[in-house]
C-alpha cells in the first residue's frame, strides 16, 4: 500500500469497531477523498479472531488508504509490543468498547485527532469529516442548551423536533424525562470545542425499553429521524449533562484519558450497552471542570441498525438500567479543582474505587469501573513511559505491511 500525500503521515486516527459490515469504510474513504481529507486519515479497524481480518487489510490497500486491522490476537501482541500487556483487560473482550483499543493506539502515535464510527452507518452526501473538523475549530455564537429543571439537568440530543417524534435517546435517565429545555446563545473561542457529536438519521439510537414501547420486537424502531428532525448544531449548558453516543464522533487528542470507553459485557454482572454513555457523562464533567465544550449536530450519519432480538439488547440494558439514573450524580461534585482532562479522570475513577452502592441493583459493578478508570489511566502513563513511538508516513505505513512511495 502507498503512503498517503501528506508527507507528516496522517492526524487523524479513525477507529471503528467491526464484526459485521466493513465495507461501510468504502463509504467514508470515497467522502474523504471527495472533499480532500484522505490524506489526514489513518482507519483502525477493531475485529475479532472469528471475523475476516484478512479480507479487511485487503480492503484496505484496495482503497490505497492508510491503517491497520487489529483481531484479539493482533491486539495482544501489540500490548506486548509496546509494554503494556498487563493492561490488556482495559479493553474487554467482544464488546463495542473495544474502541478503546482505538484511543491507546491513536495516544501511542501521537495523532492530534481521533473519530470513531460505527459499521452499520454510512455518510451524507455531504463533507463529513470536514464538518467534524470544522466543529473542533469552531469559534463564533453558538445555541447552547439546558434542562428548564434544574433539579433534572439532561438535555435530549433529540429536543429539536422533540413534539412530533416524542424519542429520548439510549442512556438518557428516565429521571430526567420530562424535564423540558431553554436555549440561549454562547460565544465559543478556537479550541473551545474539545469533542464533535454528529447524530444520525434512519433508525434512532435508542435502548431496549423505549424501542419495546415504539413497537419493535427487531432492536430498532418504528419511529425514523431525517435530516429535517435536526436543526442547527448546539452545546450543552455547563452543569448540564446529554447522552453521547460513539457512532459518529470526533475529538482532540487531549481528551483521550478522560474518555476510556467502559469495560462492558466482559464482566459478572453482564452489563452492556453503557460503554460510550458513560463515558459521554464523563466527558462531559471533565469539560466543564476545564471550560471546554461539546459540539452536538452536524455532521449527520445514516445509522442503518442491523434486525436483532430488541430482548437481547434488553438483557444487555436492564444489569445498569438502575445505575444510569445515578453515575451522572456520582461524579457531578468532584475534580472541581482538576486542571486537566487525566486529574479530573483521576477523580472521578477514585468516586466509584472507593464508593460504596450497595443500595443500587449491581452497584459493585459501580467499584468495579472505578478500578478499571485507574487502571486505564496507568495504561497510558505506561505507554508514555514507552516512547518514542513514530508518527511519521514510514511508521504508519509499515502498520500495514506496505511500502512507501519514493
Amino acid at each position: 500500500m502507498s503512503s498517503t500525500a501528506n508527507p507528516e503521515g496522517p492526524d487523524t486516527c479513525v477507529v471503528v469497531p467491526t464484526i459485521r459490515e466493513h465495507e461501510c469504510v468504502r463509504d467514508y474513504v470515497a467522502n474523504a477523498r471527495e472533499y480532500g481529507h484522505a490524506d489526514r486519515l489513518f482507519f483502525v479497524l477493531v475485529t475479532e479472531d472469528f471475523c475476516d481480518a484478512d479480507a479487511m487489510r485487503e480492503m484496505l490497500d484496495d482503497l490505497d488508504i492508510a491503517g491497520a486491522v487489529f483481531d484479539e490476537s493482533d491486539r495482544h501482541d501489540w500490548y506486548a509490543e509496546h509494554g503494556i500487556e498487563d493492561y490488556g483487560h482495559v479493553v474487554p473482550a467482544a464488546s463495542h468498547a473495544q474502541t478503546s483499543f482505538g484511543l491507546l493506539y491513536l495516544w501511542a502515535h501521537d495523532f492530534e485527532f481521533g473519530v470513531f464510527i460505527d459499521d452499520d452507518t454510512l455518510p451524507h452526501d455531504t463533507d463529513f469529516f470536514g464538518g467534524h473538523y470544522r466543529n473542533l475549530s469552531y469559534e463564533g455564537s453558538v445555541t447552547e442548551v439546558r434542562s428548564a429543571d434544574e433539579d433534572r439537568r439532561w438535555v435530549n440530543v433529540l429536543y429539536q423536533n422533540f413534539d412530533e417524534h416524542g424519542l429520548y435517546p439510549r442512556g438518557y435517565p428516565y429521571a430526567a424525562m420530562g424535564g423540558g429545555h431553554e436555549t440561549t446563545t454562547t460565544d465559543l473561542a478556537r479550541g473551545d470545542v474539545v469533542a464533535s457529536q454528529g447524530l444520525w438519521t434512519n433508525v434512532p439510537d435508542l435502548d431496549a425499553v423505549r424501542i419495546l414501547m415504539d413497537g419493535d420486537l427487531q432492536g430498532q424502531a418504528e419511529t425514523r429521524t431525517t435530516a429535517a428532525d435536526f436543526g442547527d448544531d448546539f452545546v450543552v449548558a455547563p452543569g448540564h449533562y446529554t447522552t453521547v453516543c460513539s457512532m459518529n464522533l470526533a475529538f482532540r487528542r487531549e481528551v483521550v484519558p478522560a474518555f476510556y470507553q467502559l469495560p462492558m459485557d466482559d464482566n459478572e454482572w453482564d452489563v452492556g450497552r453503557f460503554d460510550d454513555i458513560w463515558s459521554g457523562v464523563f466527558l462531559k464533567r471533565a469539560a466543564d471542570i476545564l471550560g471546554k465544550r461539546v459540539l452536538t449536530g452536524t455532521p449527520l450519519c445514516e445509522h442503518n441498525k442491523a434486525p436483532r432480538s430488541t430482548f437481547d439488547d434488553l438483557n444487555n440494558e436492564v444489569p445498569a438500567l438502575e445505575l444510569n439514573e445515578h453515575v451522572w450524580r456520582v461524579v457531578d461534585d468532584v475534580g472541581g479543582d482538576a486542571d486537566t482532562f487525566r486529574s479530573a479522570f483521576a477523580a472521578m475513577a477514585d468516586a466509584f474505587a472507593d464508593g460504596e452502592f450497595e443500595d443500587w441493583n449491581n452497584g459493585d459493578f459501580l467499584v468495579f469501573v472505578g478500578e478499571h478508570m485507574r487502571d486505564w489511566l496507568d495504561c497510558l502513563d505506561a505507554l508514555d513511559a514507552g516512547r518514542p513511538v513514530p508518527a511519521s508516513a514510514s511508521a504508519t505505513v509499515a502498520e500495514t505491511g506496505g511500502e512507501a512511495d519514493d
